[in-house]
């Protein structure tokens, strides 16, 4: 998912040095949201794809490019093979899918349950000359029983999203989880970015199975005495 909503997202990303914060029940952290349901992302990618028919503009990168470029960044030290199977969850506007596939990443897949987000990634990912890419029409929650496997998984921003479902976001959290151990292979990565969950809380959530393997450092900031970060970014290793 790619639309930038700062005012609705909470910020709750403190330092592990802060045991409220670490002891925080994650079933309490969110009041439901409007972001946790398909028709605003249906709405908010054929508003995007309506300006990107009209305009060319692809819309806006979930986070900000800054956040895009950290992962891509490390990825680049990993000197993984050009061949690894990629999945984008939640692809938005493929702007990502773009971005590994100028690193020189062939076997790429982006998934979204927006029809309007499916058809914007194609027409970003065409115009910028990369057609060989995958962008496939799937809710990640509920995959089809004959799915591919991949060597990395990316979220950026599709967890939180799912958090926020007013029907049930417990639900939603657990079938991503049971969902991510049938996209990833054994040994398989998993990189996730979120803003609304913090370190301790994604360790939780996605524990057993994914073995940290990695924190991604990003900016800091100290509000009342207590310093935090405003994004958390965590590799994963599954387990299987």
């Amino acid at each position: 998912m790619s639309v930038m909503e700062n005012d609705t997202f909470a910020i709750q990303n403190m330092s592990d040095s802060s045991s409220e914060i670490k002891n925080t029940a994650l079933e309490n952290d969110f009041t439901p949201s409007k972001l946790g349901t398909k028709d605003y992302w249906d709405e908010a990618y054929q508003r995007e794809l309506q300006t990107f028919k009209d305009i060319g503009d692809v819309g806006e990168i979930w986070f900000g490019e800054e956040s895009m470029d950290r992962v891509i960044r490390w990825i680049e030290t990993q000197n993984l093979s050009d061949d690894i199977s990629i999945l984008d969850i939640g692809t938005g506007n493929g702007i990502f899918l773009v971005e590994l596939a100028k690193q020189g990443f062939k076997n790429l897949t982006g998934i979204d349950y927006s029809s309007a987000s499916v058809e914007l990634a194609k027409g970003v990912l065409r115009e910028e000359g990369f057609t060989e890419v995958n962008i496939e029409e799937m809710d990640f929650l509920n995959p089809p029983s004959d799915l591919t496997s991949f060597d990395m998984c990316i979220d950026k921003g599709t967890f939180d999203a799912i958090s926020l479902n007013p029907a049930d976001g417990q639900q939603g959290k657990a079938q991503y989880v049971a969902s991510l151990r049938r996209f990833l292979r054994p040994q398989g990565l998993f990189i996730i970015t979120s803003c609304n969950w913090t370190k301790e809380q994604l360790l939780q959530i996605f524990s057993p199975g994914f073995e940290l393997a990695k924190e991604l450092p990003t900016p800091r900031f100290q509000f009342g005495g207590v310093t935090g970060n405003s994004v958390t970014v965590l590799v994963f290793k599954y387990q299987a």
